[in-house]
């Protein structure tokens, strides 16, 4: 497609400004009305406030029936920027859009933009802005409030960027794209004691460790081959010092998953193995398992529309049909259990290259050059799901 310097700059300005005002979730209440303002520039009525902050405005043209949903995420996180040089960073001392958000909203807004303009296709698109992805509680929140009996929608489209593949290349497939996150709390109680007397106690220490290296036999051993699952104990919390053995351990992680079978077989499997350890050794056990985010599982058809528009951007080349799955979660998923649709990957930047820096790292930053393929690849999705 051509090039316009003026649409290209419009995406970087508004980009720029929702970096260098990050706020975190539920909180994101002047990155919308920043947003609302931008839809209401092209003459879209704006929804406020479904779910907390969350947004929505629709566009019709002509009498087509059908109605997309095109949707991207507002809230940043509670991490410095480390990228002081930077002429947008961050204003808001311990929050950044390490996540691109930023770009994500811009791309929305472009398209939005490029559909009220050219007005190429028919029937309605809404452009959907959802708070707290990052907690995992954004979508459920919109739904929660009505988003799809007030604003129904026959598919529903989202993308992320994702540094370390080459930039402008666009990645999706069928099925389960980006796992589910659960998390788990283990609360063991032994009885504390002297550091030099261990036979007067019951030591959650060595406990708590031999159910952190048993919790790593439930991948091998219980979990088909075929199927993925990770368990990553993140924190091993005691109530001990230097020379008294503790009483209390804290031992907290999350897994990830594709499946809700799996979900099941590891909630299942790591109940049973906490409480055996705590019970083999004369100590109690709270288990707790929460289930935080859904998986991303991608509809066929909706897959297909969503390659045939990114082939029509980028060409052919520089589309993968079959990307490699992530453990990584999304709140898209939750809004994948209500409604048909497609999450796709847009590289932000192969290794070695502008972009290239990870998510949730202080010194990432969106990549500019990606804006305007993420724009015209979320209007062609409107174009080739809506045809005239």
């Amino acid at each position: 497609m051509s090039n316009d310097p003026a649409f290209e700059q419009r995406l970087k300005h508004w980009r720029h400004a929702f970096h260098r005002h990050p706020e975190t979730g539920f909180e994101e209440f002047d990155t919308a009305e920043q947003v609302a303002s931008i839809l209401a520039s092209f003459g879209l009525e704006v929804h406020r406030g479904i779910g907390g902050t969350g947004l929505v405005a629709s566009l019709t043209v002509g009498d087509g029936p059908g109605v997309i949903g095109l949707r991207a995420d507002m809230d940043a996180l509670n991490i410095t920027e480390q990228a002081h040089e930077r002429p947008h960073a961050s204003c808001n001392h311990g929050k950044m859009h390490a996540c691109g958000h930023d770009g994500h909203m811009a791309m929305v807004l472009g398209a939005a933009d490029l559909l009220c303009r050219e007005r190429n296709f028919n029937g309605t698109v809404r452009f959907l802005f959802q708070p707290a992805e990052e907690h995992g509680r954004g979508a459920k929140a919109m739904m929660a409030d009505g988003l799809f009996e007030r604003f129904p929608v026959d598919a529903l489209y989202g993308a992320h960027n994702m540094p370390g593949m080459p930039a402008g290349h666009i990645g999706t497939r069928a099925g389960g794209i980006m796992a589910s996150e659960d998390n788990f709390v283990i609360h063991i109680q032994g009885k504390g004691t002297h550091a030099a007397r261990p036979h007067m106690g019951i030591d959650p220490m060595v406990i708590g460790a031999e159910i952190v290296l048993a919790l790593q036999t439930i991948v091998a051993r219980n979990v088909d081959p075929s199927l993925s699952a990770v368990v990553s104990c993140t924190e091993f919390i005691t109530d001990g010092i230097r020379n008294a053995i503790p009483t209390h351990v804290t031992i907290k992680g999350d897994t990830r998953s594709y499946s809700p079978e799996v979900q099941r077989l590891l909630e299942k499997r790591m109940r049973e193995i906490s409480e055996g350890i705590c019970h083999l050794h004369g100590a109690s056990c709270r288990f707790e398992y929460s289930h935080e985010f859904a998986p991303t599982v991608n509809w066929a058809a909706n897959t297909e529309i969503a390659v045939a528009a990114a082939r029509n951007v980028v060409g052919a080349q520089a589309v993968n049909a079959e990307v490699m799955p992530m453990m990584i979660s999304e709140d898209f998923g939750a809004f994948l259990q209500q409604v048909p649709g497609n999450f796709v990957f847009i590289g932000n930047g192969a290794e070695g290259e502008a972009g290239a820096t990870p998510l949730h790292n202080a010194s990432y930053d969106f990549n500019d050059a990606i804006l305007a393929t993420g724009a015209r690849y979320f209007a062609e999705v409107a174009r080739v799901s809506l045809p005239r």
